[in-house]
């Protein structure tokens, strides 16, 4: 063992021990409030599928939401330790992998499911690719920008980023409009694009862990997420040293943001018999479930913002939506294979116009020497855009 090697010399921490101390009493109240009121649900799963009254009906959305609310900063605390650990773009990783694969499992249970849910995919998909890409963007860069007046980042990374959902929206929503039937692949198609999907997304999770995680990180060393210096600057200098830490927060992140996506997909009842008792269109309810979903991503991207990090916003949302895209579409696509469904895909021809206007105008904001306030404003305008497109 070599004395120079401080990885080496450290003595690992029992995982036990290691939970025992990340177990706090705010970290087991979210823990326990969040599973709690799911199992609530599940036990009164026949009176709330029933007819409620409307006031009874609203309260207990407003109890779901302030539950997500409270598990959802517990999520961003653990992200932020994370953060801190590991550096970009490993711990922003963790995070939109964990919430993406389990929105991901949850799409696939309702279409294995009994019943037809053809447009579940596409809309699911749509509403968080808007969200992401209008709103939570527009609302960090305003926070960012107004905070400090040098917010900039990577522009391989972003452009990397870019490249990819530039390629995957357009493989999800346009172009099954031209090439296939009813705006769903034939089984055909779906073959060659699911295997180029997986290929191109893989490729890039291993280039961007990999070779080009530099390209990930903040532009200067003195925003950048790892305490660790010399030898203990790669991840797996830190994983050594902390591993124990690392695997318990991950655990930690996990159990809290199960129950906030749980959560979110069973008050898709409420919430439709909600909004039909007020004539609001359906659409309405996608995209404030979207939303709830990704909630602790949201709320860390503002976070990284307010702190001046502008690659871990990027990292945070782009990074978030081209996993959403690069997996739930491959996953639909074989699920549709095997079971005969049909899997419609092409959006309405509104929805592609701002969907393309959202991605010219996230190439044109980080492409900026700088990010500013009203790079943000633009994006919240286009939001607004999208929601006035819902009620139309």
């Amino acid at each position: 063992m070599s004395r120079d090697d401080p990885a080496e010399q450290v003595t690992p921490v029992p995982l036990s021990s290691t939970l025992r101390t990340l177990l706090t009493p705010s970290v087991i109240v979210r823990i326990l409030l969040g599973w709690g009121t799911f199992g609530a649900l599940l036990l009164a799963q026949p009176l709330v599928t029933g007819h409620l009254a409307t006031q009874v009906l609203f309260l207990i959305l407003a109890v779901i939401v302030a539950v997500i609310t409270v598990s959802a900063s517990g999520v961003v605390t653990q992200a932020e330790h994370l953060a801190h650990r590991l550096g970009d773009p490993y711990s922003t990783l963790v995070l939109t992998l964990s919430i993406v694969l389990i929105e991901v499992v949850l799409i696939s249970s309702v279409m294995l499911g009994p019943g037809e849910h053809a447009t579940i995919a596409r809309d699911s998909v749509m509403a968080a690719t808007m969200i992401v890409l209008t709103l939570v963007i527009g609302a960090a860069l305003l926070v960012g920008g107004l905070g400090h007046e040098n917010l900039r980042i990577n522009r391989t990374g972003i452009s990397s980023y870019l490249s990819l959902l530039v390629v995957l929206l357009t493989v999800a929503f346009a172009f099954p409009a031209f090439v296939g039937t009813g705006g769903a692949y034939s089984p055909g198609q779906e073959i060659p694009v699911l295997i180029l999907t997986v290929l191109l997304y893989g490729f890039f999770l291993y280039q961007q862990t990999g070779a080009q995680n530099t390209d990930f990180q903040e532009v200067t060393s003195a925003v950048a997420g790892s305490e660790e210096t010399g030898a203990l600057t790669s991840v797996r200098g830190v994983l050594r040293k902390h591993r124990s830490e690392i695997v318990g927060r991950v655990l930690v992140l996990l159990v809290t943001v199960i129950p906030i996506v749980l959560l979110s997909h069973d008050m898709a009842v409420l919430l439709d018999d909600g909004l039909n008792r007020f004539g609001a269109p359906i659409a309405l309810s996608g995209i404030l479930i979207a939303m709830i979903v990704f909630l602790p991503e949201a709320i860390t991207t503002v976070r990284a913002a307010w702190m001046g990090e502008g690659q871990r916003v990027t990292n945070l949302a782009h990074g978030a939506l081209v996993s959403c895209v690069g997996l739930t579409l491959p996953v639909v696509l074989a699920i549709g294979l095997f079971t005969g469904q049909t899997v419609i895909l092409a959006e309405s021809p509104a929805n592609l116009l701002l969907l393309g206007v959202s991605l010219l105008l996230n190439a044109t904001t980080f492409m900026a020497e700088r990010l500013t306030a009203p790079h943000g404003a633009a994006h919240l305008f286009v939001f607004l855009l999208y929601g006035m497109s819902v009620f139309s």
